[in-house]
C-alpha cells in the first residue's frame, strides 16, 4: 500500500512491477514517491484500474506522465466511460470536493493540478491472465454490482486479492458499507466469486488489508452485511412509504453522520447513497414480482 491509506494504491513487486488503482489526483506526489522508494530507478509495468470512479483513477494521468513506460489497464467499459467528456468533468467536480478525505495528509505534498484525463492502453476482460513473469501472474475477474465496469483481481502464486469496494468496504467504526450502486443481484454474486478464492490477503479500496483468517472472516461478514443492508432498505421502505429521500435521510444518519473525518466527501456520499437505495428497491420490487 503507498500514498494513503484512506485512498490508497497497491503495488506490487517483481520481475514487472505492478500497481493496482489511482487514487486521489491531489495524492500523486505522494503515490510517486511511495512507488520510488520500493523501486528506485525501476518504473512499473501496468496500472490495473478496478473502476472508472474518480478516487480509484485520479492520478492515472499524473502516473503515466511520471513513469513513461507505465501502461493503464482496465475493463471495456471503464475504457468507454473515460473518453467521455461528461465523465471527465464529473470526475474533476468530486476530485474538487475531495478535500475531507485528506485531513490526515501533509497538505504541502499534494497536488494543485486537476485531474488530468488519460488513454487506456490495454482492454482487459474477465478470466484473462496477465503474465508478470517469474511464475506470477494477475487474473481478472469481472465483479460488477458497485459498477458496472468493476474488475477485481487475483494473483493466485502469492493468494493476493485486490477487490476495492466489490468486496464491501469497512468503516473506521468497523461496520462494512455495502456499495451496490448498480445491481445488488450482481453484487452479492461478486461478494460470492470473491469470497470462493479464498485468498490469504485482501487489499481494501480504502483503509485497510486483511490477511490469513481475517481476510476469510471479512468476506464472509461482508455477506452477511449486504443481506442486513437488504432488510434494512426493507424495512425503511415499508417505514417511509417509498419516500427516497426520507430513506436515505435515516440511512445518512446511521451510518455516515456519527463517522469521524477522514471520510467519504459528502457529495460523493450522497451520490452513492442514492444509487445504492435505488438499485436496492429495485432489487426488492423483482423479488416481490417473482414471488406473486
Amino acid at each position: 500500500m503507498v500514498g494513503s491509506a484512506d485512498v490508497p494504491m497497491y503495488l506490487l513487486d517483481g520481475q514487472a512491477p505492478v500497481l493496482f488503482d489511482a487514487g486521489l489526483a491531489q495524492l500523486g506526489r505522494l503515490y510517486e514517491e511511495g512507488v520510488r522508494a520500493v523501486l528506485g530507478n525501476a518504473e512499473p509495468k501496468f496500472l490495473f484500474l478496478t473502476h472508472s470512479h474518480f478516487d480509484h483513477c485520479g492520478a492515472a494521468g499524473y502516473l503515466k506522465r511520471v513513469f513513461p513506460a507505465l501502461k493503464v489497464a482496465a475493463g471495456r467499459r471503464a475504457r468507454e466511460i473515460l473518453g467521455r467528456p461528461g465523465a471527465i468533468e464529473r470526475i474533476r467536480g468530486l476530485t474538487e470536493n475531495a478535500g475531507e478525505a485528506l485531513v490526515r495528509v501533509d497538505r504541502e505534498k499534494l497536488l494543485a493540478s486537476p485531474f488530468e484525463p488519460f488513454e487506456v492502453d490495454m482492454t482487459l476482460e474477465d478470466g484473462q491472465v496477465i503474465d508478470l513473469g517469474a511464475g506470477t501472474t494477475v487474473q481478472v475477474l469481472s465483479t460488477p454490482g458497485h459498477t458496472w465496469d468493476f474488475l477485481s483481481y487475483h494473483i493466485p502464486e502469492k493468494s493476493i486479492l485486490v477487490a476495492s469496494e466489490a468486496a464491501g468496504c469497512a468503516t473506521v467504526s468497523g461496520r462494512i458499507s455495502i456499495d451496490c450502486l448498480t445491481d445488488f443481484e450482481l453484487y452479492l454474486s461478486s461478494l460470492r466469486r470473491l469470497a470462493s478464492l479464498e485468498a490469504r490477503v485482501l487489499c481494501q479500496g480504502h483503509r485497510f488489508v486483511y490477511t490469513d483468517e481475517d481476510a476469510a472472516a471479512f468476506l464472509k461478514s461482508a455477506i452477511e452485511a449486504a443481506l442486513e443492508f437488504k432488510e434494512m432498505v426493507k424495512d425503511l421502505r415499508d417505514q417511509e412509504g417509498g419516500n427516497l429521500p426520507r430513506i436515505m435521510s435515516r440511512i445518512k444518519a446511521a451510518e455516515y453522520d456519527p463517522l469521524p473525518l477522514p471520510k467519504q466527501p459528502e457529495k460523493a456520499y450522497l451520490v452513492n447513497l442514492e444509487a445504492r437505495v435505488r438499485s436496492m428497491l429495485t432489487f426488492l420490487a423483482l423479488e416481490k414480482e417473482s414471488t406473486l
